[in-house]
């Protein structure tokens, strides 16, 4: 307990903890994980927590798990870093070959960077230099959505869409388009879902067409919106977007940082309606939740794009000093191939129609608005009125009061806002992931009834 003290007061007194109102969590008691196991977090009194969030979008098969534990170590004594720039380590070259054989068709190459943000970078600065390269001058912007989220880096702002994250930085940012995201519980253009006929596919096309001559890509996160709230798009959004990117000869950028590896029912969003994009972020899953790891999948035209004399400087410059670090690269390759043996995406099919029959009863709680479920995403819309679907004031911080009540019954889960995030580990098991739903219900219960 005497440590306990010290670790708080070092906590409160050294640590600025990101997407923290720090004010509030300095005057609460913090929740201090020591050590885990399997799907629990434990807390330096002993206390466990189901990993309700998979510390983040990232945890797989659980903590501890054996096999990518020993890669790590047996990767540390062979080597735990050398540079990837002008030189090669071995396990980057295994893993890029394993990438590129389960990506989505048409990629060939692929760029390591550090995190989601920085994978994204990678995607708009290849985009960028490739049409200034191959003479489009004009081309100097891309085409976001509403509501995006592509990380908290600049470039990455630049084409992001939550104002509360964005709006701030606003003079830093560089000129984008935007389109509108289908937010069919908030439609931004007061339209029905069942007889909209995707009237926010035409203004995307409104807005190629006007603008095509200076876009260099599209950008968008398939599927599912993670940051926004879950905000999961109808069938058909997907597709129709990337047929109209390609159509007018733009490039397309799928940001799959949170719905890679498994996250949507499929290894890759993009595999739902049969999307090939010209750039793939990937981040987060990659490892297994195990060490930060990044990669940008591109083209062999991109790729082209940037070959030429010494002289002519058409280089990437562009790097990162843990580009493809030998470690995280070993235990992403152990990761995939637990995939396989594990069959962690046939396996995950029956959880995730387990997940959905179970969500069904949350909508006899009067707060639940909307449930938006794509796989083993989650997002639970709390609102104070569900017939005018009025939110809750932010000053109530309905959100953060059903995490902590959740908290004192054993699980750790994370809110955005007033929507309440599920996204367990892929590899949870039924029991298990029955007690976290059952926690939640009854955390939002305590907190809105």
């Amino acid at each position: 307990m005497e440590e306990k003290g010290f670790l708080v007061e070092w906590d409160k007194k050294y640590i600025w903890h990101p997407f923290t109102q720090m004010k509030d969590y300095l005057a609460s008691d913090p929740l201090i994980i020591e050590r885990a196991e399997g799907f629990y977090l434990i807390d330096i009194e002993g206390n466990r927590y189901i990993d309700g969030v998979s510390s983040l979008w990232v945890l797989v098969h659980g903590h501890g798990k054996k096999e990518l534990i020993e890669t790590i170590k047996e990767q540390a004594d062979k080597l735990c870093h050398s540079t990837l720039l002008g030189i090669a380590n071995v396990p980057s070259i295994l893993l890029s070959k394993k990438l590129i054989e389960i990506a989505p068709e048409g990629l060939k190459k692929v760029f390591y960077s550090d995190n989601g943000s920085t994978s994204v970078e990678v995607a708009l600065k290849m985009a960028y230099q490739f049409w200034q390269q191959n003479n489009e001058k004009r081309r100097k912007r891309f085409i976001k959505f509403s509501n995006a989220y592509h990380g908290d880096t600049i470039g990455s702002v630049s084409v992001g869409g939550i104002d509360l994250f964005h709006k701030i930085y606003k003079p830093l940012l560089f000129k984008t388009y935007k389109a509108p995201s289908p937010y069919c519980y908030r439609c931004p253009m007061k339209l029905k879902k069942d007889t909209c006929g995707l009237a926010c596919v035409d203004a995307f096309e409104r807005t190629v067409k006007k603008y095509k001559d200076e876009v260099c890509a599209v950008i968008i996160e398939p599927v599912v919106q993670g940051a926004a709230g879950m905000i999961v798009q109808p069938d058909g959004f997907l597709g129709a977007i990337w047929k109209i990117t390609k159509e007018n000869g733009l490039l397309f950028i799928a940001d799959e940082v949170a719905t890679g590896f498994g996250r949507t029912g499929y290894m890759f969003a993009c595999e739902k309606e049969g999307v090939k994009p010209d750039f793939l972020c990937l981040s987060k899953s990659i490892t297994g939740g195990y060490l930060p790891l990044a990669a940008t999948l591109t083209t062999e035209e991109i790729f082209n794009g940037f070959l030429g004399r010494f002289e002519e400087y058409r280089t990437f410059f562009h790097g990162h000093t843990y580009t493809g670090n030998p470690l995280a690269c070993a235990v992403a390759l152990k990761n995939l191939e637990l995939y396989k043996k594990d069959k962690i995406i046939e396996r995950l099919q029956e959880k995730i129609q387990l997940l959905e029959n179970e969500l069904k009863r949350f909508y006899e709680l009067p707060s639940v608005g909307e449930i938006r479920q794509q796989g083993f995403m989650v997002g639970i819309e709390l609102v104070q009125n569900k017939k005018t679907k009025r939110p809750y004031s932010p000053k109530e911080k309905i959100g953060q009061k059903v995490i902590y009540e959740a908290r004192k019954m054993g699980v750790v889960i994370r809110p955005l806002g007033d929507v309440i995030v599920l996204m367990p580990p892929l590899a949870i098991d039924d029991d298990l992931l029955k007690e976290l739903l059952d926690v939640t219900y009854k955390s939002i219960e305590k907190v809105t009834v």
